[in-house]
């Protein structure tokens, strides 16, 4: 009897420990459906749940998990509606726009992308994005996809197979799972190759809608190829499958909506949109993804005007954001000149503002006029990094005119709304997912504090952010040249201990303290405007990091080793040997 009391008693202990409670308390809650902020709320989660919604003053039990929520803002987990897993963000993952394989083969690139897809996964959840959907993906990763699919520090993945598409760069042919396009030259074909997806179980259907690629004018082209886009798009249906078009011109775009397409993953940047196109798009209740940043990523990193903020200087991938830079020392300078220059042109630099405010301008339109937008930001691609590029598409979609709370709906529920799962997650209610961001500030004020994150709820599970992306010595250093490149005093500093100390090797105090190291650097800073360090050599031995470094300064060529001990997850020595 005693042994039956014990077991009984144990298996309670354990029942309350699945199920216990998270209460937010005092919190004001984000309703992004009705665009009100409701102050003085408790929010109570069971498990992977919202289970209530209920005025502050709340009986708590005693077993529950409790976040002070006063003075802070509860929003539903944002969605970024537009990424690629394939792409790493860095100058060498689009060979078909600039091929450097001779410095990097794209197989690499590839092998980088699936090593590093947890870290990626982390970095999304850690900037409150708790839904990422891959408009483009392949084969290869539609399998790794499962890995993640119980992973509370991943957001939940929503992924289509290869693009189907009219036309494919060479560069990516033959290279079976790991193709990112399927060439589709017939209607048969298009349903052929859709049917081959269904076995790996894709989310929904991507088309690359590209007109004039085969020869014939743009309008032209699309035309003729509309039938193919329509047998896709109706195969695609009739197997429950939502289809998503990347299409930027006014034609590939109206033809692929009134061909049935779901979603646009790219606005209109030919021409300003009419009335008839706004009224077709709501009509069908097609839902647009407008990328604004994406093609700024390219001609800031071809043409060398790329400007980082804290923000991405602090948490984007390191590696990624610093190979950005590469082109300031790569060897083949004609090939880098070539780039820079046609980029910069001002004819060039002309066609690009007038695509962009068009892009700005239609945005505003059809918003206005009634179609839901979503979020997103194209990440993968060269110079959009996964993750942290997602607030540089807000502040984009702020200056097309839309306000925050558009905004704010286009990053939750609309994004929900892409894959028909608005009654799951997108917004704070009781019965949907515990997908949530708790901020420190009121995005209403500003955008920029969805970045202010105090806690990041997963799946019911709550996280630090800080704790979702370990620190390590060599992502230290190589912060700190990323930021010693672009020049910025204050994320230069930032993975520095407040009591550094640098060496002229082997024990010759040259520098002690942060506050010491502002004035000297920020000095250099100031007056070194070509500065630019290039990393020739490295070597990772525990909590030391040894660089090998080529800097340019003042047109000289200094070459030097710096020895970084990081201790506490700060850069704690430096020795350099000139």
């Amino acid at each position: 009897m005693l042994r039956k009391n014990l077991l009984t008693a144990l298996l309670a202990q354990l029942s309350v420990g699945l199920y216990a409670q998270t209460y937010i308390t005092n919190v004001t809650v984000a309703d992004v459906e009705k665009q009100k902020l409701v102050p003085n709320q408790t929010v109570i989660i069971s498990g992977e749940l919202i289970t209530k919604i209920q005025p502050a003053k709340t009986k708590i039990p005693t077993n529950a998990v409790v976040i002070d929520g006063t003075g802070r803002y509860l929003l539903p987990g944002l969605t970024d509606a537009h990424i690629h897993f394939f792409q790493n963000g860095g100058l060498y993952t689009r060979p078909d726009a600039i091929n450097l394989q001779n410095k990097k083969p794209y197989a690499k690139e590839i092998e980088l992308a699936h090593q590093t897809m947890e870290d990626k996964l982390r970095r999304y959840l850690q900037n409150g994005i708790t839904s990422v959907i891959d408009v483009g993906a392949t084969y290869s990763f539609l399998k790794q996809r499962a890995i993640f699919k119980d992973a509370a520090y991943a957001p939940a993945v929503y992924m289509t197979g290869p693009l189907l598409t009219t036309y494919e760069p060479k560069v990516y042919e033959n290279l079976k799972d790991e193709e990112p396009f399927s060439l589709v030259k017939t209607v048969d074909d298009g349903i052929k190759m859709l049917q081959q997806q269904l076995t790996y179980q894709p989310d929904f259907i991507k088309i690359w809608y590209i007109a004039g690629a085969d020869g014939l004018g743009v309008e032209q082209s699309a035309r003729k190829n509309q039938p193919i886009i329509k047998a896709i798009i109706d195969e695609a249906h009739r197997h429950n499958l939502k289809v998503a078009v990347h299409a930027t011109e006014r034609i590939t775009a109206q033809l692929a909506v009134e061909s049935g397409a779901d979603f646009l993953v790219h606005n209109v940047d030919d021409e300003l949109v009419n009335d008839a196109f706004v009224q077709l798009l709501k009509k069908n209740k097609t839902i647009l993804c407008p990328t604004l940043v994406v093609s700024g990523g390219y001609g800031n990193t071809f043409g060398q005007k790329l400007i980082m903020d804290d923000h991405e200087l602090r948490y984007a991938d390191p590696f990624q954001l610093g190979s950005l830079l590469d082109l300031k020392h790569l060897p083949d300078t004609a090939l880098i000149n070539r780039y820079k220059h046609w980029t910069n042109q001002p004819e060039q630099e002309a066609r690009a503002k007038a695509t962009y405010k068009i892009s700005l301008q239609n945005l505003k339109k059809l918003s206005d006029g009634g179609v839901i937008i979503a979020t997103g930001t194209d990440a993968g691609n060269i110079g959009t990094l996964h993750a942290t590029s997602y607030l540089n598409e807000l502040m984009a979609m702020r200056q097309s005119g839309m306000n925050n709370w558009q905004i704010i709906q286009a990053s939750t529920i609309n994004g929900a709304k892409v894959l028909g799962k608005e009654k799951e997650f997108g917004s704070i209610a009781a019965g949907k997912k515990a997908n949530l961001i708790l901020l420190n500030g009121n995005p209403l004020d500003s955008l920029a504090n969805l970045t202010k994150i105090y806690k990041v709820i997963n799946r019911g599970v709550v996280f630090d952010p800080d704790t979702l992306v370990a620190e390590t010595p060599v992502a230290l250093v190589q912060r700190q040249l990323n930021a010693y490149n672009f020049r910025d005093i204050n994320a230069f500093l930032e993975p520095y201990a407040d009591d550094v100390e640098l060496y002229n090797f082997p024990g010759q105090l040259d520098t002690k303290g942060k506050e010491k190291m502002r004035e000297v650097y920020s000095s250099m800073f100031d007056k070194t405007p070509g500065l630019h360090c290039e990393l020739v050599n490295r070597i990772v031995q525990g909590n030391v990091v040894i660089d090998k470094e080529r800097v340019r300064f003042n047109g000289k060529m200094i070459e030097a080793v710096a020895i970084y001990q990081v201790e506490n997850n700060k850069i704690r020595r430096v020795y350099f040997i000139d």
